[in-house]
């Protein structure tokens, strides 16, 4: 018996320490991928990239979702007069949408395989060069993002990879197998060039797609028709519905024809924004939106419209298409049969465009996340929403006497549109602020200003703010103004949301409204913290015992982790930095290798760090460096700049540096990982420490590393 329990104890103990030694082991890119040229027609190819995923990991999609920080896979060709893109590239496989742990917004990501395909118009033979980039994760890791190069050759009609031999149907693929080497080895592909992609995009992924894209599609037709409801009450259209369906119940001989014109008058509006949908897929492609969405120089044309007609809407200036435009359609509505009315609905369409402009600007980007049926969706939800009036009064024309009559509530309608604009228009100088760190609009200046916004809204819908183009207010029968129930209510929403947003001011989470704000990163003020900012020099004075990070303070703040800021808790950015520290104050260090677009470093900052017990230990019984492993805005000066033989890739930027760190170091290349040292960069602990969602673990693991320090 005493022999069994011997085995039963060293089987469990190998099993253990084998745990311990594959915690920090390097992990293999988990992406196999091959790239092939397919023809379509004369001088047109596809260019596709195939993707296979080991089980469990994930990439994320062209249109990622969530707080803007993943990293979504990019294609590029180089430059090349022979070679010019038609249309953007698109992806299927098993897409997955859906909230995330320490992420804002959903993400969406695919799993097992993927296929990436880019229509080409090849000119003469020439050989087409670019590269991709991607980042993967697991439940508990990412990678560090890899960009990697491919090269395929076009002679006559056959395309080929480079130096090999081409197949009796003219196509052979590259496979990429991502090896330490990164060596590229070349295999032809079955004739049938449609094997590979039926294989890798099976009509079981596509299934599996089902409820989450239903929903999302759902949600957007919901979204697009309260658009089109909230643009009937502009004035544009709004003034337009009694003149023109009392047009047609006149001029028609009986009830039924006048019915009819009036609805083929709704139908032609829908037929026409409809069809503006359809171009849009056609003429961008399914992730045009989204990628314009993710660009920050299309975010700052975004904001400039938005600014725009927020303030047209406020009343400083009519925003107007050509007169031609109009009297071309409105000469055609003369004509008097379904063609004639068709050319109203356009004129309609046209003339309202200053007030529907800024309601379709909207949809449009948000309906890219519908993929090619979102434009189409999105704007035929919007025109049955805007047309829906026309038909319902022709039906009952009795209810036209009904009506408010248009005055002074549209324009009011108008202004509070204007506003929410406005608001609207800060979300996308932020995208565009965080993705050049230019640190203009940080958290506490965005908030400031939704606070004084929804502040001067309310004053508005209370009648003590007063608009240019604005009528008198109704007054009751002693002659006093007075505010209607529905604006008093309205009031009060906008003014409650500004007592809401207040306490941002201080660092408050406000996790409500956190997927609009900028990250608490760029918070500069946090109470909890004795009115510093995230801790660090530079921003608010922060120290651990006396000594304040400053190296790569002012670039990397942005990035540090929330709950650090929400905290106080201190963050280095600089492996040396830390080191110095920790020799000054005789506290261990925490290396924190984690990555801006890590997902399940967050995951692991508001599951684990966020524990009480956990932040009490981190602020007072360690120093934390946080080094990000996919930071590339800052290079290591030009003498520094090595070539390392564990990334088999040269050491460039900050990231690059960390990321070089870690592999050499300790052996290891996924975030979030913890190792801890001492102040010589000696290990604690021969283990790190991964994601894991127990802080009770995480708690045991700080108290071993520091009783190995005391015991020093």
């Amino acid at each position: 018996m005493s022999t069994f329990k011997n085995k039963l104890f060293l089987f469990l103990f190998a099993l253990l320490t084998s745990h311990f030694s594959m915690t920090a082991q390097m992990i293999e890119d988990p992406t196999q991928w091959t790239y092939e040229l397919k023809k379509k027609s004369d001088k047109v190819y596809d260019l596709v990239f195939k993707l296979k995923l080991k089980e469990h990991w994930h990439i994320w999609s062209l249109n990622p979702g969530g707080d803007g920080l993943q990293i979504p896979p990019e294609f590029t060709i180089d430059n090349n007069p022979a070679v010019k893109k038609m249309g953007s590239i698109k992806e299927s496989g098993k897409l997955i949408s859906e909230e995330m742990d320490g992420v804002d917004g959903k993400v969406n990501y695919f799993l097992n395989n993927v296929v990436y395909t880019q229509t080409v118009e090849v000119a003469n033979n020439t050989t087409i060069k670019g590269k991709y980039r991607y980042q993967v994760c697991d439940e508990t890791q990412c990678l560090a993002p890899k960009t990697k190069s491919f090269s395929l050759e076009v002679t006559d009609s056959k395309p080929a990879a480079t130096d090999t031999t081409t197949t009796d149907s003219a196509i052979t693929t590259a496979i990429d197998t991502a090896t330490p080497t990164n060596s590229v080895a070349t295999t032809p592909t079955s004739n049938n060039t449609n094997d590979t992609a039926a294989t890798l995009a099976s009509a079981d992924d596509n299934n599996s797609n089902n409820g989450k894209e239903k929903k999302s599609l759902l949600w957007l037709f919901f979204a697009s028709l309260t658009g089109g409801l909230l643009a009937v009450l502009t004035p544009c259209v709004y003034s337009m519905i009694p003149i023109t369906v009392s047009f047609f119940t006149k001029r028609s001989k009986t009830r039924a024809e006048g019915i009819k014109n009036a609805v083929w008058y709704s139908l032609s509006i829908i037929i026409i924004f409809t069809i503006l949908g359809v171009l849009i897929s056609l003429f961008f492609g399914a992730n045009a939106l989204n990628n314009l969405s993710t660009n920050w120089i299309a975010n700052l044309f975004f904001f400039a419209i938005f600014v725009l007609f927020g303030i047209s809407f406020l009343g400083a200036f009519e925003i107007t298409l050509p007169s031609s435009w109009t009297s071309k359609t409105d000469s055609k509505a003369g004509i008097g049969s379904m063609g004639g009315i068709f050319f109203m609905a356009l004129t309609l369409v046209i003339v309202s465009f200053s007030c529907t402009g800024p309601i379709v600007g909207p949809l449009l980007v948000l309906a890219g996340s519908g993929g090619i049926a979102g434009p189409a969706l999105g704007m035929f939800a919007f025109s049955v929403g805007l047309a829906l009036p026309f038909a319902l009064f022709a039906v009952f024309p009795g209810m036209l006497n009904k009506m408010a009559a248009s005055g002074g509530w549209l324009n009011q309608v108008k202004v509070v549109l204007g506003f929410i604009e406005l608001m609207l228009a800060l979300k996308f100088f932020s995208n565009a602020d965080l993705a050049q760190g230019w640190r203009i609009l940080d958290r506490e200046l965005f908030i400031a200003v939704w606070i004084v916004l929804s502040v001067l809204l309310g004053l508005y819908l209370l009648g003590k703010l007063k608009m240019s183009h604005d009528d008198a207010s109704p007054k009751n029968i002693y002659g006093q103004e007075y505010v209607s129930i529905f604006k008093l209510f309205l009031a009060i929403t906008f003014f409650s949301f500004a007592v809401y947003l207040l306490p941002g001011m201080w660092g408050a989470p406000l996790n409500g409204m956190s997927q609009f704000l900028p990250p608490m990163g760029t918070q500069d003020y946090v109470v909890s913290n004795g009115g510093g900012g995230s801790g660090n020099a530079g921003h608010g004075g922060g120290t651990v015992d006396g000594i304040a990070p400053v190296k790569f303070v002012q670039e990397l703040k942005m990035y540090e982790p929330p709950i650090a800021v929400q905290n106080g808790l201190v963050t280095f950015y600089d492996y040396e930095e830390a080191l110095e520290a920790s020799k000054k104050i005789k506290k261990p260090v925490m290396l924190d290798f984690t990555g801006i677009n890590c997902v399940n470093c967050r995951k692991m900052e508001s599951q684990v760090w966020s524990n009480p017990e956990v932040m009490k230990r981190l602020k007072e019984d360690f120093i934390i460096a946080s080094l990000y492993c996919d930071y590339d805005k800052i290079e290591v000066p030009k003498d520094q700049q090595f070539f390392s033989k564990e990334l088999n890739a040269q050491v460039v930027t900050i990231g690059d540096w960390n990321e070089h760190l870690q592999a050499s170091k300790f052996n290891s290349n996924s975030q979030p990982f913890y190792f801890f040292v001492n102040g010589d960069g000696v290990k604690l602990v021969d283990e790190g420490y991964s994601y894991n969602s127990d802080a009770s673990k995480f708690i045991q693991h700080l108290d071993r590393v520091k009783a190995a320090y005391t015991q020093q």
